[in-house]
């Protein structure tokens, strides 16, 4: 299992952790944020693909800000897989 810090950007969170186990993502958890929310993104995500991810959540934004936590999230998914893959290699 491979596990990822993602520092957020434009967000009211400031870092997501979550695991890879090869594409599919576990543990994700959020630092800061709306606390419902960010609670439950996690649950229902829990066991996707890093494709399926970024299928439904990336471009997602909140009110006038360019992003928001989901679409945050499916960056940080595809952040992750791309470190592993590059730590894989060497």
């Amino acid at each position: 299992m491979f596990h990822y810090d993602y520092k957020t950007e434009n967000t009211c969170s400031q870092l997501i952790s979550l695991d890879l186990d090869g594409d599919i993502v576990h543990n994700i958890s959020f630092t800061g944020g709306c606390n419902g929310n960010l609670k439950a993104i996690p649950a229902l995500v829990e066991g996707w693909t890093v494709e399926q991810i970024e299928e439904k959540l990336s471009g997602i934004l909140c009110g006038r800000r360019p992003t928001s936590c989901a679409d945050q999230l499916s960056r940080a998914v595809r952040a992750a897989y791309n470190a592993e893959r590059q730590t894989s290699c060497i």
